[in-house]
């Protein structure tokens, strides 16, 4: 196995996990990407976390098949209690969930003391990316690198993100859109919130026939159009 056989997805994702790391993947889809890297000798010890039996199983196989049982270890648990402080982890990769599941399974790993904060970030969410970088921003990370590409006809996001000496603030705006990815704009960007528009613009006319107290909502939803319009505007440009 090596990186070809990797998705396009975890590919990318693996570009971003420094050289010599020790990786704890967390949510691994069959060990795939530390099996992938290991092989490569990219990474010096790997970590495979599933929360569901199936899977664990799955990726102890591909883990033992590829003849690494003793530098990737298999760990049946839920999140990052797959990880201690002893592992000495550097780099944790959490790929092909939502953008909330990633964020609540990071700050369940901060309560538990399951982060040294010394670790790189490599996460990514399917959805809710807005919500992931919030929760970044706010414990204090620094979002030191972001990618989209499109597979199978899905749109990803990837967010990489590191504790640094001095904390970067960030606008909602780049919150919303990914402060790299805002600066970059590229043609999978631009075409990802040329369609959000248009469902945003759904849910607004939905609001404004609602006879429910939506003003909070109608405003939010309203800021956001006019941030997604402006960008479009400006690519234009």
């Amino acid at each position: 196995m090596n990186a070809k056989d990797l998705s396009m997805r975890l590919q990318r994702a693996a570009e971003y996990v420094p050289q010599g790391a020790r990786l704890a993947d967390i949510g691994s889809d069959h060990a795939y990407l530390p099996v992938a890297l290991m092989l490569q000798n990219r990474i010096s010890y790997g970590i495979a976390g599933e929360v569901v039996k199936g899977p664990f199983e799955s990726a102890k196989r591909q883990v033992a098949k590829n003849g690494l049982v003793d530098k990737i270890d298999v760990r049946l648990a839920d999140g990052l209690e797959a990880i201690t402080l002893a592992d000495d982890i550097s780099a944790v990769t959490i790929c092909g969930m939502g953008g909330v599941l990633i964020r609540d399974i990071l700050q369940r790993g901060k309560e538990q003391t399951r982060l040294s904060g010394n670790e790189r970030l490599i996460l990514q969410p399917n959805v809710g990316e807005r919500q992931l970088r919030g929760w970044l921003v706010q414990e204090g990370y620094t979002i030191i690198a972001e990618s989209i590409l499109e597979e199978n006809q899905k749109v990803y996001e990837i967010i990489v993100a590191e504790k640094k000496d001095e904390t970067t603030a960030y606008s909602a705006k780049e919150v919303f859109f990914g402060p790299h990815l805002l600066q970059e704009q590229n043609k999978i960007f631009i075409e990802k919130w040329q369609h959000k528009l248009i469902k945003s613009e759904k849910i607004l006319a939905s609001l404004k026939r609602s006879d429910q107290d939506v003003a909070d909502k109608i405003k939010e939803v309203e800021q956001e159009i006019t941030w997604i319009q402006e960008v479009i505007a400006s690519a234009r440009d």
